[in-house]
């Protein structure tokens, strides 16, 4: 991390409280306002090398946060409602939930793009053919990057069923 990174990190941690609070008063929701906070320490981290050394950085953030706000107010429009009401609360998992969540954490801990072949390819049941051309790499790398992350997951997998491990996830 260089040291206009670890400067930026600190500013943002020391100020996301009070940027938090800004952006929920300003939507009156907590959700909302995470985005909002996100978006805007998003936009700061651009421009961070020109701003950081200036004497208006806290007004500049939240001024920014502000016209985050505002923006998405203009085009709110365009969001979709995923739901009418809460949702109800979950009766009993169903049955393999706890597989899914082994093998889901299982499948964090292989690399990048070994993962993200074992999720198209399994997952979402794509053909190797498919798969190159989203990766942009050969069906041939596809085929190792399928058989390395498979070999990865196993041994994880392995790892973590033995009785003398303990798994802190």
């Amino acid at each position: 991390m260089t040291n206009s990174d670890a400067d930026y990190v600190a500013y943002v941690q020391g100020r996301l409280p009070a940027l938090r609070r800004l952006a929920y008063h300003l939507s009156g929701d907590s959700h909302q306002a995470d985005d909002l906070v996100q978006e805007t320490i998003a936009k700061l981290y651009a421009v961070w090398g020109r701003i950081s050394l200036t004497d208006g950085l806290d007004t500049y953030t939240r001024t920014t946060l502000v016209r985050v706000f505002l923006d998405e107010k203009r085009r709110g429009w365009w969001r979709v409602r995923l739901f009418g009401a809460i949702p109800e609360r979950a009766g009993a998992p169903p049955p393999g939930v706890e597989e899914r969540v082994l093998l889901s954490a299982a499948l964090r801990t292989v690399p990048p793009r070994q993962q993200a072949t074992l999720v198209l390819r399994f997952l979402h049941d794509l053909p190797v053919a498919e798969v190159a051309r989203i990766l942009g790499c050969s069906e041939g790398t596809v085929k190792s990057q399928t058989a390395h992350g498979l070999a990865a997951l196993r041994r994880v997998l392995t790892e973590w069923s033995s009785p003398s491990t303990t798994v802190i996830r």
